[in-house]
């Protein structure tokens, strides 16, 4: 893997802490099964999820997580080429029932950002019982930087996401298939991280020549969604911007919010904090949006956080898989929605 991006001991605890919350998750989301719209009486969460294992490495037991190189492995691809993926999931659809739908799903996490920075000055123990209620610090030579609310992309940070954008390039030339919808948290380090990544490629600024920048022979407008935000509450560096601010640096990017998107964040808490077993109930909320409104993209890009991906992997019951900043893993998910 690039010396630019490593595993550290946070990127761990999120990917393998509280496996309690694992059980726990399940157990709720059973209890959903048969919640319905009261005013529709349609279920609310008609979807069922699982991986469909022998795409990538990742999903192997034997796959060493901890120094699992990402960009020298193609982003995990286990199969011959990325032509056979395409092939297979097309097969798949193709071969489904009509409640039954495959899709190649990228979880990508966001580069370092400045509150990823002050973890490793202070240590994790001093941030989770201090530093992540505070919205930064000033070192003893005087450097001041914030990382609450909404941090940005550390230098470091933008350093990482232009690697996996040379990598995403080189995949491309390799056959990997193209993302026809792409969604992002609601943060800024998020946001950035898909700009960098997909810049000149299938994003592409007001003003630029489209026809020099697209792959698919159309601009791509990410979807702003709430449900992919990082783990809401008590940490300053998880409360996000107003909506007006975030748009002013990513509507020229084509970023568009969701209907009912707030201008302030209504959801943060300073004196509690989202357990794994809710944020995955929400990631599973996403999961539903994206198989119930996009039937015919096969192949989807989504930008979030290291606990959002844990709450995603825990939701389709994918092993715990660390992410470091700027990874990303890509999942072949399968989804059979209940008859009604």
């Amino acid at each position: 893997m690039t010396k630019l991006i490593s595993v550290n001991e946070c990127d761990v605890q999120d990917a393998h802490s509280n496996l309690d919350q694992i059980e726990l998750y399940s157990t709720k989301r059973a209890k959903l099964d048969n919640e319905r719209d009261p005013k529709t009486g349609k279920l609310t969460r008609p979807w069922h999820f699982e991986v469909v294992p022998g795409f990538f490495k990742q999903d192997d037991e034997e796959t060493d997580d901890a120094t699992f190189d990402f960009i020298d492995e193609h982003f995990g691809l286990k199969l011959e080429s990325w032509k056979d993926v395409i092939e297979k999931v097309k097969e798949l659809n193709a071969n489904a029932k009509k409640n039954e739908e495959y899709k190649l799903i990228f979880f990508a996490r966001h580069g370092q950002g400045f509150h990823n920075m002050g973890v490793e000055l202070v240590g994790l123990k001093d941030w989770d019982n201090y530093w992540s209620k505070k919205c930064g610090m000033t070192l003893e030579d005087g450097t001041k930087f914030t990382w609450g609310p909404d941090p940005k992309l550390s230098p470091l940070g933008r350093k990482q996401v232009s690697a996996v954008h040379e990598a995403v390039e080189a995949e491309i030339k390799r056959g990997m298939p193209l993302p026809t919808k792409f969604f992002s948290s609601p943060f800024t380090r998020s946001a950035s991280t898909l700009v960098i990544t997909w810049k000149d490629l299938l994003i592409c600024k007001d003003g630029d020549k489209e026809a020099e920048s697209k792959l698919l022979g159309e601009r791509m407008h990410p979807l702003v969604k709430e449900d992919l935000r990082e783990t809401i509450g008590l940490h300053m560096c998880d409360k996000r911007a107003k909506k007006s601010d975030f748009l002013k640096v990513f509507k020229q990017w084509g970023f568009t919010v969701e209907d009912g998107f707030p201008e302030e964040d209504i959801y943060h808490k300073d004196e509690w904090r989202e357990p794994l077993s809710e944020q995955s109930l929400r990631a599973d909320n996403f999961l539903q949006f994206l198989y119930e409104n996009y039937p015919n993209d096969s192949t989807v890009y989504t930008a979030s956080h290291a606990g959002e991906i844990r709450a995603f992997i825990t939701a389709l019951g994918h092993r715990q898989f660390t992410i470091p900043t700027a990874g990303l893993i890509p999942i072949v998910v399968k989804g059979t929605r209940a008859e009604e």
